[in-house]
Parts: structure tokens; sequence; C-alpha cells
């Protein structure tokens, strides 16, 4: 039987992931009294006098809204909300697993922007900290934009930011590896959704050399006419010596590939086609780009994908539990750039030097040490640009 089938049986098993446990137990007259009516009301009217006492008074401080509209879920495109939910509450399971933190799955039946940040803003009054999930690019640039604005607790598209903060995490070590420095280096991504776009922008703020932006036309061009506004801006920033063509010519000479597109579109010559120990990071799910036993005879020096039965799984479980902890015990406002660098050179320096080669590029997402390291590391990074309530480490 194969994952997928048991996978399905032990849905039917589970019926759900999660469940509410409450925090104390109503076993009697005075305890019933304490928790709801009628002491209850001191609470609330603290709340109402401060509402920034609902961290203090309520699960607030802890819980995070994981939202989506099904439009995007887990490569499966656009399936839903009901059948996006098994993704949700599996995201929750991995949130508590790893950080601690309480994570509730809301699926939201609307693609429409507005309605979309209508909807999250009213909610988010409930939560310490929102995580967007499975949402089409281009709309969630725009909802993930806006939502920032509107909101003074956390909001955070993961198929984004997280996948970006891993990305640049084994790239730091790649390089270390290969002896190459990252602002002298020439990247390439291949996929130009919301993932590529955002690995584009956090891999610019780290410092990378180069970058070149592909599609499934090849080189992002600013003058086609059927590219979205988030794609134009990107390719302000990136492809400064103007190359032209396929994804054949923008790797030639490229040190990094970064895949997040679509299975076996990197063959063996185009990797060939790179430069010397060339670092092919190739993440389509559930088939990469290019195998990677075959990445490496062609040439390839450190190779990673997104699946955990090769070596160096580029995991987004390395990043989003932390993020989340450290912006939820210091409070934070938002989660920013400074924050989502800190995250990356954390979660990078728990491969020592002793340990670091080509198949070990990362922590393993069930190295335990990650969640907190990543937390304590974007907790001061939130209080050192402004952006925490609480200024000091928990």
């Amino acid at each position: 039987m194969d994952i997928g089938q048991r996978s399905l049986e032990k849905h039917y098993e589970w019926r759900g992931k999660l469940e509410i446990t409450p925090r104390l137990h109503v076993a009697g007259r005075e305890e019933l009294s304490l928790a709801y009516t009628p002491g209850v009301a001191q609470p609330c009217l603290a709340i109402a006098a401060d509402p920034s006492q609902s961290f203090a008074l309520t699960r607030r401080h802890n819980l995070v809204a994981v939202i989506t509209d099904g439009s995007a879920v887990l490569g499966l495109g656009d399936i839903g909300p009901e059948a996006g939910m098994p993704v949700m509450e599996g995201k929750c399971v991995l949130f508590k697993e790893f950080a601690g933190v309480d994570a509730f799955p809301l699926c939201l039946k609307t693609h429409d922007v507005d309605e979309l940040v209508r909807a999250i803003y009213l909610l988010s009054g409930s939560f310490g900290g929102i995580n967007l999930e499975d949402i089409a690019a281009p709309r969630c640039f725009e909802v993930e934009r806006r939502l920032k604005a509107l909101c003074d607790i956390p909001v955070f598209h993961d198929d984004q930011h997280g996948t970006a903060v891993v990305v640049a995490a084994a790239l730091i070590n790649a390089f270390k590896l290969v002896g190459k420095r990252m602002e002298e280096a020439v990247c390439v991504i291949n996929g130009a959704g919301s993932a590529g776009i955002a690995i584009a922008r956090h891999l610019l703020l780290m410092g990378v050399g180069e970058l070149i932006l592909c599609d499934i036309d090849g080189v992002l061009n600013p003058a086609d006419p059927h590219i979205n506004q988030a794609q134009r801006e990107i390719c302000q920033l990136t492809n400064r010596r103007g190359v032209q063509g396929k994804l054949a010519d923008a790797l030639r000479g490229a040190d990094v590939f970064v895949g997040v597109s679509a299975p076996n579109v990197v063959s063996p010559e185009m990797v060939a086609s790179m430069a010397r120990d060339a670092i092919v990071l190739a993440m389509a799910n559930p088939t990469p780009e290019i195998n990677p036993a075959l990445a490496l005879k062609s040439g390839a020096k450190v190779v990673g994908t997104g699946r955990s039965d090769f070596d160096n799984q580029i995991n987004n479980v390395l990043a989003f539990p932390g993020i989340f902890r450290g912006a939820l015990d210091v409070r934070a406002r938002d989660i920013n750039d400074a924050m989502k660098t800190a995250a990356s050179q954390a979660i990078a320096s728990l491969v020592s030097e002793e340990e670091l080669r080509p198949g070990y590029i990362l922590p393993q997402a069930f190295d335990r040490r990650v969640g907190p390291t990543v937390a304590r590391a974007v907790a001061q990074a939130a209080i050192d640009s402004g952006v925490a309530r609480i200024p000091v480490l928990p």
C-alpha cells in the first residue's frame, strides 16, 4: 500500500488531526464561577479598558490562525477550501509539535481579495498571528500586503517566506562547502510564482550577487504583457546582465539553480553547463526538476530537493514553527526582513563546520534544536528592529 492510500485510511480513522482540550477543568460551582459567569466579567472589563490585555488574559498570546482559500493546495491546485482542510490541520499539528504553538485551521469560501482581507482582519483580534497558506499567486501577494498594513499582529505567507528562509539557509552552508561567496554567485530561479518571487527577494536581501528569474517561457521578461504586477516588480531587481532566452541559456555558467517549478525541466546537459561545483536545489514535488543522482553525475557538487527520501530536504518545517514561536514570545507586530534573515542564519548555524558535507547542508526536520534556535534568533531580531512589544527575551 502506498503512502497516499495509507494516509487516506488513517484520516478516516482519525476523523481530524486536532481537538480542543481545556486548560482547566470545571468540577464544581467555584470553578464554574471563575471560568465563566459571574467571575469572567472581570477579565472582560480589563480587556475592554486595554485590548492588549487580551494577550495576558486569554490564549491569544499563543494562538495562530492557519488560513487558506483552497486555491493552491499542496500542488493539487484549486481544490476548494473544504478539500484544503486536511492540509491546514496538518500544518496546525506541526506548529504544536515543533514549537508548542496552538494553531487553528480556517478555510474561507472566497477567492475575492477584498473578502479575504476583510474576513481575516475581522478575525485577527482572536489570534496572536496569521499564517496564510495555499493561496494562489498573484492574489496571495495582495492579500498579505494589505493584511500586514491592517493588522497589528504578524501576517506570514509560509509558501512564500518559509520556503525562502530555508533555501537561503541551505545556500549559506552550500557556499561554505564549495568555497564560493554569495555576493559573487549567479543564481537562477525557475518558477515565478509566490515561492519563486519570495526566494528571489530574500536572496537579494541576503546579498546574492546576480539573480535570474525564469518562468515556463524562459527568462522573465518585463515587457511581456502577460506577467503580473509582482513579476514585473521583481524584474526591476533581477537579471542585471540582461540575459535572454530559455532556462538553458540562463543556467550557462550559473553557480546555483533553485527550482520551484515542474518535474524534469532540467537536463543533464544544463547542469553540465553550469559553473564548477554547482549547487542544485530542485524542489518540485513529488518529482524534482532533475533527479538528484543525475544532477550529481552531471557535475553538481551539492543537490537538494523537497523530498524526505533524498539528502538535503528543503522543508518549511525548519522555519515557520520557530519563526512564529519567536514572534509570539516577544509579541511582535510583524515578521519583517530582519527576522527572516535571522531565521535563515539560525537554521544554517545548526550544521557545524565539522558536520558540513555535500549530503548534509541543513539540519534534519526532526532535529529538536531547530525550533528553539530559530525562535531565539527571530525574537532577538524583532527586538533589535523595533517590532517587539516585549523588549526582552523570555
